[in-house]
C-alpha cells in the first residue's frame, strides 16, 4: 500500500490534526474541571483550543484553493475524489462547526457539562470527519463509511444532555430512525451492485447509461429513502420535530445546517456520477419533483401551528430542505452553484437565530413564541439580529436569503421545471406570514413580564456578529456566488 496517497486527502488530514491535539488537550492541559461555587466554570479551556484549532483548520482548506493550489485529484483506486468544489463545502460546513464552538462555549461552562466539554467537541468533529468523507466518496463503501461516520456520534450529541429524559428520548429516537434508514440505503446499494457489478460511482454511470433495469430502480428508490431521512425531506421527517425539540439548542443548530447541507451536496454528487444516465435521471428527477413539493409544503403548514421554537425551526429546517434539494432539479452546473450559495447562506441564517434561541434559554430558560413577546423592549439587539435572520429565511431582499433563493429557483427554471418555481414561490410566501410571527411577537405583542435584559457572552457574540455580516454581506458580494461557479461541477 502507497501511504502517499493519504497526501490527497488534506481536508480529513487537516481536520485529523484537530482531533488529535484536543484529545491530548483534553487530557493533559484541562484537567480543572470542578464546578465552581456559582456553578460556572469561569473558563472554558477546551473549548478555546477547539475554536482556535478551528479557524487554523478553515483556513488551511479554503486558502489553497483560493491560490488555486488545491488541483482536482483521488486515492485509493478511486474511492476517494478531491475536487475545488468539494473543498469549498468542507469549507463551509467547517465554517458552520466554528460558528456551533462560538455559540457552544457558554453552555459547556455549566456546571452539568464541565465533566464532559472535551467529548462534546471532539464527537462534534468526528461527524464532521464523516462528512468529510461521504463528499469525497467515489464509491459506494467509502460513502456508506462516511454516512456512518456522522450519523452514530450525531446520536450521543443529541443525547448529550443524558439525565435530561427530552435529550435522551431524541437521542434514542434518533439513532434507532438513522439505523433504519441506513438499512434501507444499504439495501438499495446492494440492488444497484447486483445491477451493474459495481460500486464505483463513475463505472455504476457507465452500466446504466447503456441499460438500466427494474432492480436498479428499486436500488435508487431505496437509495433516496436513505438520503431523505438524513436531509429530513417529507415524507421521511417524522423524527425532525422531536428531536430538534429534546436535543440541547447548541446540537439542534447543528444538526439542522451543517448535517442537512453535507447531505444534500452529497445526494447531488452521487446522482450527478451514478445515476444521471439517459432515461435514468428523469425518474430520480420526478420522484425528488414531488418530495419537494410535500416537504416545503407540509413542513410551511406545520409550522404555522408550532408553539415551541426549537419545534418550529425543525419545520422550518423541513421547508428549506426541500428548496436546497431544488438545486440538485436537472443535475446542472448553474444548479449545484446555487446549491452551494443556498447552504451558506442558510447556514449563517439558521445558526444566527438558533444562537438566540440558545442565548435566551440559557439566560431565562424560556423557549416558546409566546415568552418573546416584548422582548424588543428588553433586548433590541438580540431581536433586532433575530428579525434580520428570519427576514433572510424568507427570502425577502435586500438580505442574502433573497438572492439565494433566487439563484436556486433561475437553476430549477432552466432546468425546465417552471410548474415547481412556481409551487415553491407560493411556499414562500406562506413562510414569510409564519416568520413573522415571531417577529410580531417580538415588537408588536405586550407582555407584562417580558424576558429580562440580560448581556450576551462574548463567544456568542462573535457567533452572532459571524452570521449577522453572513446574512448582509452574502448577496451583495456578488464575487463569491462568480467564484463558485467558476469551479463548475468539479468532479
Amino acid at each position: 500500500m502507497d501511504y502517499s496517497q493519504f497526501l490527497n486527502m488534506p481536508e480529513e488530514l487537516s481536520l485529523m490534526a484537530v482531533i488529535l491535539l484536543l484529545f491530548v488537550a483534553d487530557l493533559f492541559i484541562c484537567k480543572d474541571k470542578t464546578p465552581t461555587e456559582e456553578g460556572i466554570l469561569h473558563g472554558n479551556k477546551i473549548g478555546n483550543i477547539a475554536i482556535v484549532l478551528m479557524i487554523f483548520q478553515v483556513a488551511s482548506n479554503f486558502l489553497p484553493t483560493c491560490m488555486g493550489c488545491s488541483p482536482a485529484n483521488e486515492a485509493f483506486g478511486g474511492m476517494y475524489v478531491h475536487t475545488p468544489m468539494m473543498t469549498i463545502m468542507k469549507s463551509i460546513l467547517s465554517i458552520g462547526t466554528l460558528i456551533t464552538f462560538l455559540m457552544a462555549n457558554g453552555y459547556m461552562r455549566q456546571t452539568a457539562n464541565i465533566v464532559k466539554q472535551g467529548e462534546f467537541y471532539i464527537v462534534t468533529l468526528f461527524t464532521l470527519l464523516g462528512m468529510y468523507f461521504m463528499i469525497s466518496a467515489g464509491h459506494f463503501i467509502m460513502f456508506f463509511i462516511g454516512l456512518e461516520m456522522a450519523s452514530v456520534p450525531m446520536a450521543a450529541l443529541i443525547a448529550y444532555d443524558k439525565y435530561r429524559y427530552e435529550s435522551a428520548e431524541a437521542g434514542a429516537k434518533f439513532i434507532l430512525l438513522a439505523l433504519f434508514s441506513s438499512a434501507l440505503l444499504l439495501y438499495g446499494v446492494s440492488f444497484i451492485y447486483g445491477a451493474t457489478g459495481s460500486l464505483y460511482f463513475s463505472e455504476i454511470h457507465d452500466r446504466f447509461a447503456a441499460d438500466h433495469t427494474l432492480l436498479s430502480t428499486i436500488g435508487l428508490l431505496l437509495f433516496l429513502s436513505g438520503m431523505g431521512f438524513k436531509i429530513s425531506l417529507v415524507p421521511f421527517h417524522l423524527w425532525t420535530a422531536d428531536t430538534y425539540q429534546g436535543a440541547p439548542t447548541v446540537v439542534t443548530g447543528y444538526l439542522s445546517v451543517i448535517s442537512k447541507g453535507s447531505a444534500a451536496f452529497v445526494l447531488f454528487t452521487v446522482l450527478i456520477k451514478a445515476f444521471a444516465g439517459e432515461g435514468f435521471s428523469e425518474e430520480w428527477n420526478t420522484a425528488l419533483f414531488w418530495i419537494i413539493i410535500a416537504s416545503i409544503t407540509i413542513a410551511n403548514l406545520f409550522a404555522i401551528q408550532q408553539q415551541n421554537l426549537k419545534r418550529f425551526m425543525a419545520f422550518s429546517a423541513i421547508s428549506q430542505a426541500g428548496y436546497l434539494v431544488l438545486g440538485v432539479m436537472g443535475g446542472t452546473e448553474e444548479g449545484m452553484t446555487s446549491l452551494v450559495f443556498y447552504l451558506l447562506v442558510y447556514m449563517a441564517a439558521n445558526l444566527g437565530a438558533f444562537t438566540v434561541i440558545n442565548v435566551i434559554e440559557q439566560k431565562s430558560g424560556k423557549i416558546r413564541i409566546d415568552d418573546y413577546d416584548g422582548l424588543y423592549e428588553t433586548n433590541p439587539h438580540l431581536s433586532f439580529i433575530m428579525t434580520l435572520c428570519l427576514f433572510s429565511l424568507a427570502g425577502i431582499p435586500p438580505f442574502a436569503g433573497f438572492f439565494s433563493k433566487f439563484f436556486i429557483f433561475m437553476a430549477a427554471f432552466k432546468a425546465g421545471y417552471q410548474w415547481l418555481v412556481l409551487i415553491a414561490l407560493v411556499n414562500t410566501v406562506l413562510s414569510l406570514y409564519y416568520y413573522l410571527l415571531i417577529v410580531k411577537a417580538m415588537y408588536i405583542r405586550k407582555n407584562e413580564h417580558p424576558i429580562a435584559s440580560f448581556r450576551s457572552d462574548n463567544y456568542s457574540r462573535a457567533a452572532l456578529t459571524i452570521c449577522t455580516l453572513g446574512v448582509v454581506l452574502l448577496g451583495l458580494v456578488s464575487m463569491i456566488y462568480d467564484y463558485i461557479a467558476t469551479l463548475g461541477y468539479g468532479m
